[in-house]
Formats: C-alpha cells, sequence, structure tokens
C-alpha cells in the first residue's frame, strides 16, 4: 500500500496539472458513472492529501475522496490523452493533461459530514503543516501495545506504513516490540521528527531511500533498489552488519537489528548511539 509520501506527491503533482480547471470527468470502467457525471464540467479548486487519503475538492462544495488501497494506481497523460484502456473508475481531464485511476479502495463522493468522520478516525499526519504530534503522543504514551503496531496505527500517525515505520525505529536504535509507553517524551519527539524528515525526503524524491549517501558510498539517486533501506527486507543491518529479525506485529511484518535496537531501547556495546547519528541525518555503516 502506499504510503503517505506518495499521497502528498501524488496531491501535489495533480495539483500543478488540474487544480484551478474545468475538467471533464467519466468512469470508463462504469463503477463510478453516477459520481463522475456530478464532477463533469466543474471547476476543481484543490487536491488535499491527508495521510493516505485524497480529498478532491471541487466548486459548489462537491468533494471526491479516493483512497488508493492496496492495488490503487494512478496514470499521468500530457499532451495527447489516449483512448481509455483496461478498468479505469476514474478519468479526469483537463485542458492540457489528464489522470487515470485505476483500481482505488475507495472511489466517492462524501458530505461535510463524512469528511469530518472519516478526519476523526485519522491522527495527525507528519507531512502536514497542522499536525498536532501532541494526538500521537498522549495515544502511545498510554499504551501497552508495541510501538511497532502504534506507529502503523493510522489512528495513531497517519501515512506511515512499513518502510518508514522499520527505518524509523531503526535509525533512533528503538525495539519495535517496546510498549509505547516505554517510551520517554524525547524518545517520541525523537520519533516524530525522524517520520517528518523520512517521509518528506521520500515526498521530494518519488521514492524511499532512508540510507545516505555517506553509507552508501554513491549519490542516493544512484542507490540500488535492493540498498536503499537499513532493515527494512535487508537480510543483514546496513549500520552493524548483524543479521535482521523478522517477524509479525500485528498482522504485518516487522524487521529489526537486535544488536542496534535493544529491546530496552538501548544500543547494545559496540554500536554507535543511534539518536545522535539520527539527529546527523546519517547511520555509518560498521566493519
Amino acid at each position: 500500500m502506499p504510503e503517505g509520501h506518495t499521497i502528498h506527491r501524488a496531491a501535489r503533482k495533480q495539483r500543478e496539472i488540474l487544480a484551478g480547471e474545468r475538467l471533464a470527468a467519466t468512469s470508463p470502467q462504469g463503477r463510478f458513472s453516477d459520481g463522475a457525471g456530478a464532477l463533469d464540467g466543474r471547476l476543481l479548486k484543490d487536491i488535499e492529501a491527508y495521510g493516505k487519503h485524497l480529498f478532491y475538492r471541487f466548486e459548489d462544495d462537491l468533494v471526491l475522496h479516493v483512497h488508493l488501497g492496496l492495488f490503487g494506481r494512478f496514470f499521468t497523460h500530457k499532451g495527447e490523452i489516449p483512448d481509455p484502456r483496461g478498468a479505469i473508475r476514474l478519468r479526469l481531464v483537463a485542458p492540457e493533461a489528464a489522470i487515470d485511476l485505476r483500481g482505488p479502495t475507495a472511489c466517492e463522493l462524501i458530505d461535510a459530514d463524512d469528511e469530518a468522520r472519516l478526519l476523526g478516525r485519522l491522527g495527525p499526519d507528519p507531512l502536514r503543516a497542522d499536525a498536532d504530534p501532541e494526538r500521537a503522543w498522549q495515544r502511545i504514551s498510554r499504551s501497552r501495545r508495541e510501538i511497532g503496531a502504534l506507529v502503523m496505527d493510522q489512528s495513531v500517525m497517519a501515512g506511515v506504513g512499513n518502510v518508514y515505520r522499520a527505518e524509523a525505529l531503526h535509525v533512533l536504535g528503538i525495539h519495535p516490540a517496546r510498549e509505547g509507553r516505554s517510551l520517554s517524551q524525547d524518545d517520541f519527539d525523537d520519533l516524530w521528527a525522524t517520520v517528518c524528515r523520512m517521509l518528506a525526503d521520500g515526498e521530494r524524491a518519488g521514492r524511499i531511500v532512508t540510507v545516505s549517501a555517506e553509507d552508501a558510498g554513491v549519490p542516493r539517486s544512484r542507490i540500488p533498489r535492493g540498498e536503499r533501506t537499513y532493515v527494512y527486507r535487508q537480510r543483514a543491518c546496513r549500520s552493524c552488519g548483524a543479521p535482521v529479525a523478522c517477524w509479525d506485529i500485528a498482522g504485518r511484518r516487522a524487521w529489526a537489528c537486535e544488536a542496534c535496537q535493544h529491546q530496552e531501547g538501548l544500543p547494545r556495546p559496540g554500536c554507535e548511539d543511534h539518536r545522535e547519528i539520527a539527529h546527523k541525518g546519517r547511520t555509518p555503516l560498521h566493519g
């Protein structure tokens, strides 16, 4: 499932080509024909991302809600628009560009009450300027649940997925199995800042790269796909070389270096302090 950086990047890129235009809306697949008909010819005022959700704000207070889920994807066309092919749920056409939406979990028109209920179920989004991290801290500091589960709970933090969960906790030396309430305020502040930085990096680059250029020995844009993370889907920790443990937390696969991420959140002898390294924005390789 796309993480928050992908959704925010989609909102930004689509805003550049669609916002401020009157759009032709169709549902070539037919599953959203009524909704597309209601949007057809209307002015798109803005596109807003919150966590893994997109809100397209049209004139007359019409709001289109999209959630890509596991299989949803956007396709952008510029210049000549090809004939629709395959299961396109929604096509939005501006004078010089168009987007196709395929396979979303949600593609629906919602009213103000629907939107309020949806947003009320979500925690703060680290990529939003109006995010209130205190809301997340209040949930985490009182919870016996594992921090690895809490970080991915969209009602705690909106937009964080499996990759950023694994990488942010690793960079800070926090074991995913620690209870949320065992984290100090400083632990949480560092976690929030790290997640914000990683998501912002991903939004700018259009891909997830958490390994630094110094560690990789090449510019981040040239790091091979399988080497862009420290522990996520790695056999060995790219910080210290120790084996990476892999197990399930709340039904999702988790990764952690048992050497760098001591159960009590303290680096083991021989490992550098990952909190200090996190503030420097890099994690050196060992050996």
